[in-house]
């Protein structure tokens, strides 16, 4: 017989540094799962990926037992190491912050093909200079 799932929650962390502080705590907490054991197993697993953000997906049933999965980290994020910044455009139509060049478009879509909804290559490379466009971030030919 199946666990019988209470929530699905997400959460954006910081890869091997996770603690039950906020917002891990305050969100998980209302649950009553473990939380050590959930940041332990969490970073864990993300502690070769120091220094960036990596979403999680964690899955709690009702017996306050979980599983998590963790996805690649955000379009933004890899954006930003690409270009060099450290945040995005306040007003990206108008200024903007950095540059990134078609090879490194295509590094971002290989590495998120996986979580992005798009059929093949190209159109993952569309999504994300959506949203470097929207950063504030040029794409070089």
């Amino acid at each position: 017989m199946a666990k019988k799932i209470t929530a699905v929650v997400k959460l954006q962390l910081n890869a091997g540094k996770a603690t039950p502080a906020p917002p891990v705590g305050s969100t998980l907490g209302p649950y009553g799962i473990n939380l050590m054991e959930f940041v332990k197993g969490y970073n864990e697993k993300t502690g070769a990926q120091v220094g960036t953000v990596i979403p999680v997906e964690i899955t709690i049933y009702q017996d306050r037992s979980f599983t998590f999965i963790t996805k690649t980290p955000p379009v933004s994020d890899l954006l930003k190491k690409a270009a060099g910044v450290d945040k995005g455009s306040s007003r990206p139509s108008m200024e903007t912050k950095g540059s990134v060049t078609r090879d490194q478009l295509k590094a971002i879509a290989e590495t998120k093909m996986a979580d992005l909804n798009a059929n093949d290559i190209e159109s993952a490379i569309r999504i994300i200079m959506g949203t470097a466009r929207s950063m504030g971030i040029s794409v070089q030919s």
